[in-house]
């Protein structure tokens, strides 16, 4: 399966990359898009449970890592959530074989 990292920019500027262990992610967001916090949170929540469920079908046992993943994502917004104007900005895609030295 191609691993990919999705590139995020949180409400407070902080960038972070984001595993995911298919291409699935790129169904959910697109490079460059702002979305609202909560709906980002959903995207991501419905990406990588979809991720992990594909791992799932070809390996027989989930993504430990994708689903570490959305963990992350979910307390990290925690941390916005009382701002009704916070949003994630997905910046870009990247191929995991390609950002690792």
């Amino acid at each position: 399966m191609p691993e990919m990292l999705f590139c995020i920019v949180w409400p407070d500027g902080a960038r972070e990359a984001c595993y995911s262990p298919s291409l699935v992610v790129r169904d959910h967001f697109a490079a460059g898009s702002t979305y609202a916090l909560a709906e980002f949170v959903e995207r991501s929540r419905i990406a990588l449970r979809e991720a992990s469920a594909r791992v799932e079908a070809r390996y027989g046992f989930p993504c430990s890592r994708a689903l570490g993943q959305l963990e992350r994502l979910e307390r990290t917004a925690t941390r916005f959530g009382t701002d009704p104007a916070a949003s994630v900005t997905v910046e870009r895609f990247e191929n995991i074989q390609e950002a690792l030295p």
